[in-house]
C-alpha cells in the first residue's frame, strides 16, 4: 500500500479536485445527528462526526428503490449509472459495504448494486470513538481495504492510504498536492492510532459466542428485553449490515406503474409471514432473539454481520444496547 502526505493548506484544492469525479456526498450535521448529504464548499463536512443516523450504504441500498417503470404495455428499466464521491466514511462503515459486497456481488449479482459500486470513490478517514463504539472489538476499527483513499489526521495535515487503482489514478493526477511521508509524519500517525485504541469504553466479548447462542436460545434475557423492545425496527434501518428488502408494484395512473425494492425488517410481523398464514416468527420475542443471532452468530465462511458501529445502541428508542444483551445472555449461563 501507498502512503502520501496531504498538507492542510491542500485539503480544500483536493476537495475541489474530487469533483472531477462525480457528486461529492459526506457528513454534515443537522440538529443533533449527522447526516451524509451532497456537498459542494470543504466547509460543509462535519469530519468529526462520530456516526450518521442512515449509514453510506444508503448510497449502495437505497431505502426505496426504484427498478422497473410499466408505461402501457412496455417495462422500462430505471438507472442511475452516475459516478459519485462518498467522503469522510468510517472504517466501520467500509467493513460494513465489504459485508453487502458478499451477499449482493454473490452469483448472481445485484446489477443495481453492482453498478452503484462501480462508479463510487470511497474515502475514508479516521475517527475517535465515543460511548457506544464498540468495532475494536470485532476488528473493523481500521479498513486494510475497501476504500479509494483513507485519510488520517496529522498535526499539520493528513497521512493518506491508498486503496485502489481509481485512488493511485487521483494522486497521480494531482501529484502536486501530495509529498512524501516522513518519519515524523509516521510517528505520529502512530501516536494517534494508540491514543485511538485506548479511547474505546465498549467492548465485546467474542469468545465462544456462538456456542453461547446455541446453548441461550431460550434464555429468559430475550423476553425481558423483548418486552422492552417497541418492536419499531429503527435497529435494522440504521444498521450498515442489514439487507432485507421487499419489492412492491405502485400504479400512478392506468397502464403506468412502478416497481419498487423498499428495506423491510425483521422486527416487522410481516417479514416472516409466507402464502398460507403461516409466520416463522409470529411474535416480539421471536423478532428480537432473532436479530442477535442474525448480528451476533458467527460463521466461519462470513465472520460477524456486525461491525459495531454503535448505531443500533444511540438511535433505540427503548435504550436497549447490544453488547449489554449479549452480556447478560452470557452471564445467564454461568
Amino acid at each position: 500500500m501507498r502512503y502520501v502526505k496531504l498538507s492542510a493548506e491542500n485539503f480544500s484544492p483536493f476537495f475541489e479536485a474530487l469533483k472531477e469525479l462525480g457528486k461529492i456526498y459526506g457528513p454534515v450535521k443537522r440538529n443533533s445527528t449527522y447526516t451524509f448529504v451532497q456537498v459542494d464548499n470543504v466547509k460543509e463536512l462535519s469530519l468529526d462526526y462520530t456516526r450518521t443516523i442512515l449509514p453510506p450504504k444508503k448510497f449502495f441500498v437505497k431505502p426505496r428503490d426504484k427498478l422497473f417503470r410499466l408505461k402501457k404495455e412496455n417495462w422500462e428499466d430505471i438507472k442511475d449509472g452516475e459516478s459519485f464521491v462518498l467522503f469522510g466514511v468510517h472504517s466501520c462503515d467500509i467493513h460494513g459495504l465489504k459485508i453487502l459486497d458478499k451477499v449482493y456481488l454473490g452469483d448472481p449479482p445485484d446489477p443495481y448494486y453492482k453498478s452503484r459500486r462501480e462508479n463510487a470513490f470511497i474515502v475514508g478517514i479516521s475517527c475517535m470513538p465515543d460511548e457506544y463504539c464498540f468495532c475494536k472489538s470485532l476488528g473493523t476499527d481500521f479498513a486494510m481495504d475497501g476504500f479509494d483513499l483513507f485519510l488520517h489526521e496529522l498535526p499539520d495535515g493528513w497521512l493518506v492510504r491508498v486503496g485502489s487503482v481509481k485512488g493511485h489514478e487521483v494522486v497521480w493526477e494531482n501529484q502536486e498536492l501530495f509529498e512524501e511521508v516522513t518519519e515524523e509524519d509516521l510517528k505520529h500517525f502512530k501516536e494517534f492510532e494508540e491514543k485511538r485504541a485506548k479511547a474505546f469504553k465498549r467492548s465485546l466479548n467474542k469468545e465462544g459466542l456462538a456456542d453461547i447462542l446455541d446453548l441461550a436460545f431460550n434464555s429468559q434475557v430475550w423476553k425481558k428485553y423483548a418486552e422492552k423492545c417497541l418492536g419499531c425496527g429503527n435497529c435494522t434501518l440504521v444498521c450498515p449490515t442489514c439487507r432485507c428488502y421487499e419489492v412492491c408494484d405502485n400504479w400512478i395512473r392506468a397502464y403506468e406503474a412502478v416497481r419498487e425494492r423498499r428495506y423491510d425488517s425483521c422486527f416487522m410481523p410481516t417479514h416472516g409471514l409466507v402464502a398460507g398464514g403461516h409466520n416463522f416468527r409470529p411474535t416480539r420475542l421471536d423478532r428480537f432473539r432473532h436479530r442477535y443471532y442474525c448480528k451476533s452468530y458467527f460463521d466461519p465462511s462470513a465472520g460477524f454481520n456486525c461491525v459495531g458501529c454503535g448505531r443500533c445502541d444511540e438511535f433505540c428508542p427503548a435504550r436497549i444496547e447490544h453488547v449489554r444483551v449479549l452480556e447478560e445472555v452470557r452471564e445467564g449461563l454461568l
